[in-house]
């Protein structure tokens, strides 16, 4: 499911994006997304899996909303 998500939002926003996951034993690891040294998702941090269309379109928002503020 990372990957895929990962290729999605690397389609979206070629070259744009620093996005970083790794499985822990603990829980289903951890999911983040930087735009230009800006987190604008942590898996982490309380944010969750984007595991629904709903949470996808939430986190392309994010993203384009920190790509604007340059």
């Amino acid at each position: 499911q990372y990957l895929q998500l990962k290729k999605k939002l690397e389609d979206e926003f070629p070259g744009c994006l620093d996005i970083c996951g790794e499985g822990t034993p603990q829980a289903t690891g951890f999911f983040e997304v930087m735009v230009g040294g800006k987190l604008v998702h942590s898996k982490k941090r309380g944010d969750g899996y984007v595991d629904t269309e709903s949470k996808f379109l939430r986190l392309v928002a994010a993203i384009k909303a920190a790509l604007a503020q340059g």
